[in-house]
């Protein structure tokens, strides 16, 4: 089934177990830009719209009926995402629905929902970026949910350790960061080299390895 067969499939179950206004929200509110985000980002990370939602209804911290672009529900995760054009969230916004904004995400938030935001532009011109970004939130929630070894979990976290770092890691960071010994760092180090996810700094003239930068596809492959 390709994305266009799958969406109309997506859009057709949602309108059939919806009536009154959260039918009507559906169908006037899933338009280009959600597609969009379905069709570039969406459907590459996952190949199925299963656990989401579209125009997710939830209520807001007065009690009024919000609906959010999208909700992914799997189980326990509880996870909004919206697509915010400029001229809507920019533009067109004065104090008072900026404060309500804001409000609004912090109630979510207190609710249990992760509320995340990815700008139209970025959802058209940039859907790598966004597709990365939320392949490593993803990847949080559903590092539990199979079967993994320790080794495999110690070096996604070494290389979480990497990204998160303004600079290349060095052993010392990673002993310190896990609280091991410098010949367990440097064999979880050495394995992420020779499997191609750090590329290692040398100094001198190659003598001695003293740091490991990230390989530029780690980012998109690691989790």
């Amino acid at each position: 089934m390709n994305f266009d067969q799958a969406h109309t499939q997506f859009v057709k179950q949602h309108l059939s177990a919806r009536s009154g206004e959260r039918r009507d929200r559906l169908e006037r509110g899933h338009r280009h830009a959600e597609t969009l985000f379905l069709r570039q980002i969406w459907w590459l990370l996952r190949g199925h719209f299963e656990h989401l939602h579209p125009e997710y209804e939830v209520p807001d911290w007065r009690g009024r009926s919000y609906f959010a672009d999208f909700a992914w529900l799997p189980g326990f995760i509880k996870l909004i995402i919206e697509i915010k054009g400029y001229a809507t969230h920019v533009q067109d916004m004065d104090r008072r629905k900026f404060c309500n904004e804001l409000n609004r995400e912090t109630f979510l938030r207190a609710m249990g929902y992760q509320v995340i935001s990815f700008s139209y532009d970025d959802v058209e011109q940039r859907p790598d970026l966004c597709l990365t970004l939320l392949r490593l939130l993803i990847g949080q929630y559903e590092t539990g949910q199979v079967p993994v070894s320790r080794t495999l979990l110690a070096e996604k976290e070494v290389l979480r350790l990497a990204m998160q770092s303004s600079a290349p890691i060095r052993l010392i960071d990673v002993a310190r960061h896990f609280d091991i010994d410098n010949k367990s760092a440097m064999r979880m180090l050495r394995s992420l080299s020779a499997d191609g996810w750090l590329i290692p700094a040398y100094s001198g003239a190659k003598q001695r390895i003293v740091r490991y930068e990230l390989a530029p596809h780690a980012v998109n492959y690691f989790l």
